[in-house]
C-alpha cells in the first residue's frame, strides 16, 4: 500500500498522458472532449502537489510531468486550432511574444544561466488563462477572449526578460523563493 501512495503523482501523470492521446479521437470542443480537457488541467495541477505533499518529488516525475504537458499541449493545437477563426492581429501578437520568449530562453542558455525558465506569478497566470481559454470559446469569440491572455502573456514575457538581464543592478534587486500553501513562487524584492 505504502509503494502505491508513493506512486499516486506518477499515475496521475500517466494517465494525463493517456487521456491527452484520447484527445485525438475525441470530437473538438465536445461536451467529452472538455471532460477530458479539464481533467488533464486538473491532473496537472494535482501531480505536483502531491508529490510535493508525499515527499516522493524525483527527476522522473519532474521529466514524466514535462513530457505530459508538452503531448496536452501539442494534441490541443492540433485539436483546436483547426476549429478557430483566429484574427491577423492575434498571430502576431502570438509571434511577438514567441519572440520575447525564444530570445530570452536563448540569452539565457547562452550565459549558462540556471534558470533558464522564470515561475513568475504572471506566467503561471498566463498559463491558467491559456487553459481557460477553450472553456469560453462556446460562448465568446476568440478575438476577444484572447484578449487578456495576449495581455497578460505580453507582461510576462517581458517581465521574465528583463528578470533575465544582467543589465538589473544586483545590489537593486533580490528574488527569493518562498512558499505559499505548498507552491513556490519568485518574489523580487528592491534592496535598501
Amino acid at each position: 500500500m505504502k509503494e502505491l501512495k508513493n506512486q499516486v503523482a506518477n499515475i496521475l501523470t500517466y494517465t494525463r498522458i493517456a487521456v491527452s492521446l484520447a484527445l485525438l479521437f475525441i470530437t473538438a470542443l465536445s461536451a467529452f472532449f472538455y471532460i477530458c480537457y479539464v481533467y488533464c488541467g486538473v491532473s496537472d495541477m494535482l501531480d505536483g502537489f502531491i508529490a510535493r505533499r508525499t515527499h516522493t518529488e524525483s527527476d522522473k516525475g519532474a521529466k514524466l510531468d514535462s513530457i505530459a504537458d508538452l503531448l496536452f499541449v501539442m494534441v490541443c493545437l492540433t485539436k483546436i486550432l483547426p476549429m478557430l477563426d483566429i484574427p491577423l492581429y492575434l498571430w502576431i501578437w502570438a509571434a511577438v511574444i514567441a519572440l520575447v520568449k525564444v530570445s530570452t530562453f536563448i540569452r539565457n542558455l547562452a550565459k549558462k544561466r540556471n534558470d533558464i525558465f522564470l515561475h513568475t506569478f504572471a506566467n503561471k497566470a498566463t498559463g491558467f488563462l491559456l487553459f481557460m481559454l477553450p472553456l469560453t470559446l462556446p460562448f465568446v469569440p476568440v478575438a476577444y477572449s484572447a484578449i487578456p491572455v495576449c495581455v497578460v502573456a505580453t507582461f510576462a514575457a517581458v517581465q521574465e526578460g528583463w528578470l533575465s538581464t544582467d543589465s538589473i543592478p544586483t545590489w537593486s534587486f533580490s528574488v527569493k523563493l518562498h512558499q505559499v500553501k505548498g507552491m513556490t513562487h519568485f518574489k523580487v524584492f528592491r534592496r535598501k
